[in-house]
């Protein structure tokens, strides 16, 4: 099992894919989670994260450059919220051989506002009833459903049938375990809120806030610091506390810009 740092991103291939887009190779590490990606500095079209060992899809920072992400034989069962704020522009992911269990499991994935194309062959979600008519009736933007087209034959006759009483009664249940699933996550979220080194997803005005802090930093360990909290896209709990003390201090003519050197990452 190795753990997916900076360096690790850095020293893995990259190539030009048959589909001529910029693409990383980090398959076959048997990663355990997804940290550290803000060290692609956002330079990749496609990232190949297969055969490893992820258990959930999160922790992606902001990419907007980011179309594609291939997600073969991990195990994943679970999709973190926030996907369509971090990767805004994904429009291909594949998930083919994972753990992914229920249809309320996809919820996140609903709200990707590009998604075209999608596998979750070899899931047990794939074998639940009604999955493609729930799939061509949830994501009015996917073509391709474990790589078979989704014609508009099938998105009339998904209509058709979610406005039974049967349809709308599954469509309630989903509901319900999707709102439990999200009850579940912020939970766990707020658990971890309680430790001194919880940390959190940092969004697009975060980076550029980084990246003006490191332009006013008055020493090279404050410059090595913020450009590790950079490349791992995660702020700690304190990070907005600490970088206001340290603009105060810097705005009172203080040299030694103490306040980001005291933040505990």
């Amino acid at each position: 099992m190795v753990k997916l740092t900076p360096e690790l991103i850095n020293q893995s291939m990259q190539y030009i894919n048959p589909c001529r887009e910029r693409e990383l190779d980090l398959r076959g590490y048997k990663i355990p989670q997804i940290e550290n990606l803000g060290a692609t500095l956002d330079q990749f079209d496609t990232i190949d994260l297969s055969d490893n060992d992820l258990r959930k899809l999160d922790g992606v920072p902001y990419l907007p450059r980011l179309k594609c992400v291939l997600l073969n034989n991990n195990r994943i069962l679970r999709i973190g919220d926030g996907l369509h704020e971090t990767v805004p522009n994904l429009s291909s992911i594949i998930l083919t051989g994972n753990n992914l269990q229920d249809l309320s499991d996809l919820e996140p994935l609903a709200l990707l506002p590009h998604l075209e194309t999608l596998s979750l062959l070899v899931n047990p979600v794939s074998t639940k009833p009604y999955y493609r008519e729930y799939m061509a009736f949830k994501f009015p933007h996917l073509r391709l459903l474990d790589f078979r087209k989704i014609k508009r034959k099938d998105r009339i006759e998904a209509q058709e049938y979610f406005r039974t009483k049967s349809g709308k009664d599954m469509l309630k249940e989903i509901a319900k375990k999707s709102k439990m699933n999200a009850t579940a996550a912020a939970a766990e979220a707020g658990a971890k809120g309680g430790a001194s080194n919880s940390t959190r997803l940092a969004n697009p005005e975060d980076l550029q806030r980084i990246r003006d802090a490191i332009k006013r930093a008055n020493s090279l360990q404050e410059v090595e610091r913020l450009s590790r909290i950079l490349q791992s896209g995660q702020l700690p709990d304190n990070f907005e506390l600490q970088l206001s003390k340290n603009g105060m201090t810097q705005q009172n003519g203080n040299a030694s810009g103490g306040g980001i050197e005291a933040m505990d990452y």
